[in-house]
């Protein structure tokens, strides 16, 4: 068992160290995507299924409550909470269309919309970040992998180097905390000092 365990940390760690070497300009490049949707008055979209759609309401909740400053939420919203919006269009259109048809209700030209999948081939996250692009929006994607048919369809694509899935997800997570760290302190950070930092209870 304890060499099971190792193992899993070695991984984590070797992804990690792959990750932030092969990524660092692409990181950089989401961050300002972010940033600069956010300044300018738009919102965050975000989606994925399965662990991913959990990742998508994770960092939207970031953006909406708080990371780590004590700041007026952000505009974030997780495509992947209405149950009654996503069977309705399941039923209705095919559940490729889940995520494309809330981006064409409620996404506007210069939002940002991120896509995860951990291969980069969920049809219903490419025809939504397809449909994105289709309305003006930014597109962010989140894969693993070879990233996929997504990262044709995103401006940035930060696809982690592995092809272990777990792997691909502790990544994900790390990169989302990076985009919310990233924006609050552009936002917030240098605008008011006094801010106080977030204590998780």
């Amino acid at each position: 068992m304890q060499s099971l365990i190792q193992q899993q940390f070695e991984a984590h760690q070797q992804t990690l160290s792959a990750t932030a070497q092969a990524l660092a300009g692409e990181i950089e490049r989401a961050c300002a995507l972010a940033i600069e949707t956010l300044q300018q008055g738009h919102k965050i979209l975000l989606m994925g299924n399965g662990g991913s759609a959990a990742d998508a309401q994770h960092i939207a909740a970031e953006f909406t409550g708080r990371f780590k400053l004590e700041r007026r939420g952000l505009p974030a919203i997780a495509l992947t909470t209405d149950t009654s919006a996503l069977t309705a269009i399941a039923n209705d259109y095919g559940y490729d269309h889940v995520f494309a048809r809330q981006i064409e209700a409620l996404a506007q030209t210069g939002d940002l919309v991120i896509g995860y999948s951990t291969s980069g081939n969920s049809p219903s996250v490419n025809v939504g970040l397809q449909r994105a692009r289709e309305q003006g929006c930014r597109t962010v994607g989140f894969a693993g992998k070879c990233g996929g048919a997504m990262k044709e369809l995103c401006d940035v694509a930060l696809i982690v180097p592995s092809n272990d899935t777990a792997r691909i997800q502790e990544m994900h997570l790390l990169l989302g905390h990076t985009l919310c760290h990233a924006s609050e302190q552009a936002l917030f950070g240098t605008a008011n000092r006094s801010l106080t930092l977030y204590k998780a209870a």
